[in-house]
């Protein structure tokens, strides 16, 4: 095997101050077990590159995106991750001396695993010589499908067979223990965690309904939000009712069974009406700046309910009404600290939308590893400033109009922007796009970004 060692950190372990917990990671086997701890998540149909440090291989930054489907792709991806991966490791602090690339992706029917190692050999070429182009060698590439690993670069039988090895069962690798220690536990895969934000398996009456409250609500309320004046009022009355969502939700406590359970009792608990208004109230730029304030504390665990809940509901013509929910779900994911999540969210964010400038921001935020809490103090001194303007108005007997929170302008100053992700890569970080006016929507589109 090329990489004989690596040194690596559960995702999110809850280590002393001071006493970061190490594993010793040796041959492919242990790597591939090691994967979904390093991410939080089985991936699925993704392509992962973890950045390598000193001498002994200490794991670094790490990226994943989908697989592109055609192989044409294959190049400009293959060069735009290499560059991104590199970019963000020597921003902090230092540029990788070597890379690990995972390809994961289940057989389609009728194929088999190592069928599917054979066809994504092309990508693992591609991805090793754009990485070696930066003079930052691939020291393994592993395919995993169907259960079972295959080396790209290891060339002994023994220990990769080209019929490939069995991956450890659950939860006893070196790193399943590490990972247990540290109360850390794997999500289930990307496709279940991206399956929270999808509109469910329901009967066509269901969506008719969902699709016709959406379009009552649109009917009665986007002409409002076009006029200056309506506008204001659909933004308190949006803040109201979801603030009324949110409370209801805090009230009732999920099921703990499985986040199926729980998802469906949330959905039972909001009417297509209420979400179908709050839905549309949210396309409004500076409504959703509102509610991004709750983000912290007894709010955020209600409101990232209330985000995912909304997002299933968008379905049929009004998929696209899921950005900002998706963005909404995503920053209160990282402003409490469940990095995986808020990656899934904003990548779906960004698959919907992807000029949604907030969105594409957080994304790039969260990617460079930044701290969430500029982006929470800028927020905490809007509620602050507000409260305050609303307490002189009412002194003086003048209406105020409440303020955006400026949520865009804050988190581009959190980093500097990366090159937006070519074509194929769906959960790639793309560039920042310019704030933009509501404008007039037709059925299925939304206000603004």
């Amino acid at each position: 095997m090329s990489a004989g060692v690596a040194n690596a950190s559960p995702s999110n372990a809850s280590a002393e101050p001071g006493e970061e917990q190490q594993v010793t990671l040796r041959g492919p086997a242990q790597l591939a077990d090691s994967l979904p701890y390093l991410l939080g998540f089985h991936p699925t149909d993704s392509v992962v590159l973890v950045a390598l440090h000193g001498p002994r291989g200490r794991f670094g930054g790490r990226l994943r995106v989908g697989i592109p489907k055609s192989p044409q792709e294959w190049a400009p991806v293959a060069t735009h991750l290499a560059e991104c991966l590199t970019a963000n490791s020597e921003r902090h602090g230092s540029r990788p001396e070597g890379v690990v690339v995972f390809l994961c992706q289940d057989p389609g029917e009728g194929q088999t695993g190592r069928q599917v190692m054979e066809r994504l050999r092309a990508f693992a070429q591609r991805l090793r010589t754009a990485c070696g182009t930066l003079e930052v060698p691939v020291l393994e590439a592993l395919c995993i499908s169907d259960g079972r690993f295959w080396s790209y670069c290891c060339p002994d039988r023994r220990c990769c067979p080209p019929e490939g090895t069995g991956l450890a069962l659950p939860g006893t690798s070196v790193m399943a223990a590490a990972a247990a220690y540290a109360g850390i536990q794997v999500r289930g895969t990307l496709r279940e965690m991206e399956a929270r934000y999808a509109p469910g398996a329901t009967t066509p009456e269901s969506v008719r309904a969902t699709v016709r409250a959406l379009d009552d609500a649109g009917s009665a309320v986007m002409p409002r939000i076009l006029a200056e004046t309506g506008r204001e009022e659909v933004g308190r009355q949006t803040l109201t009712l979801a603030r009324t969502l949110v409370r209801r939700l805090g009230r009732t406590a999920p099921p703990r069974s499985s986040w199926l359970d729980a998802d469906s009792a949330d959905d039972a608990l909001v009417s297509d009406e209420e979400a179908a208004a709050v839905l549309v109230g949210l396309q409004d730029r500076e409504t959703r700046d509102l509610v991004a304030e709750w983000m912290e504390g007894p709010e955020a665990a209600p409101a990232l309910r209330l985000w995912r809940l909304l997002c299933r509901r968008c379905t049929g013509p009004y998929r696209t009404y899921a950005a900002p929910p998706l963005t909404l779900a995503g920053w209160v994911a990282w402003s409490t600290g469940d990095e995986p999540e808020a990656r899934v969210a904003l990548g779906l964010a960004l698959g919907v939308d992807e000029h949604y400038t907030f969105a594409q921001l957080l994304h790039q935020a969260c990617n460079q590893g930044l701290d969430p809490e500029q982006l929470r103090a800028c927020l905490r001194r809007e509620r602050k400033g507000r409260s305050r303007r609303t307490g002189a108005s009412a002194g003086s007997g003048r209406a105020v109009r409440p303020a955006g929170s400026g949520t865009e302008a804050t988190a581009r100053g959190a980093g500097r922007p990366v090159p937006r992700s070519p074509k194929g890569a769906r959960s790639g970080t793309a560039g920042a796009g310019r704030r933009e006016a509501p404008h007039r929507t037709r059925r299925g589109t939304r206000s603004g970004r």
